[in-house]
C-alpha cells in the first residue's frame, strides 16, 4: 500500500509540476525551455500510473483524489494561496475516496 501511495504522489508531482512549468511559459511569458521541460515531466507522468497494481480505471479514479490534495498543497506552497476549511474538508473526502477505491477488501 505504501508503494502504491508513493506512486500516486510521484504521478501527481509530475503532472502538477509539468503543467506548472507549461503554465509559466504560456501564461506568464517565461522561457520556452520551461515548457519543454514541463512536457518531458508530463511524459513521465504518463508512465508512473502504469506501475500501479490496480486496473486503469480504478488507478486513475483513485489518482484523481490524490491530485486534488496535491493541488491544494501546491497552491499553498508555491502560489501562497492559503487553503480554507472547505479546501481541507474536500481534500480529506477525496483521500477517503482514494482509500476506498484502491484498498477496500474485495471478494
Amino acid at each position: 500500500m505504501l508503494q502504491s501511495l508513493l506512486l500516486f504522489v510521484l504521478a501527481g508531482l509530475c503532472e502538477i509540476g509539468g503543467g506548472y512549468l507549461f503554465w509559466l511559459w504560456l501564461r506568464e511569458g517565461k522561457s520556452v525551455w520551461l515548457a519543454v521541460v514541463g512536457v518531458m515531466i508530463l511524459a513521465v507522468y504518463g508512465v508512473v500510473p502504469t506501475l500501479q497494481p490496480a486496473n486503469f480505471g480504478r488507478a486513475y479514479a483513485a489518482y484523481g483524489g490524490v491530485f486534488i490534495v496535491l493541488s491544494i498543497l501546491w497552491g499553498w506552497g508555491v502560489d501562497r494561496v492559503q487553503p480554507d476549511k472547505f479546501d481541507w474538508l474536500g481534500g480529506w473526502i477525496a483521500l477517503l475516496g482514494v482509500l476506498v477505491i484502491m484498498y477496500a477488501p474485495r471478494h
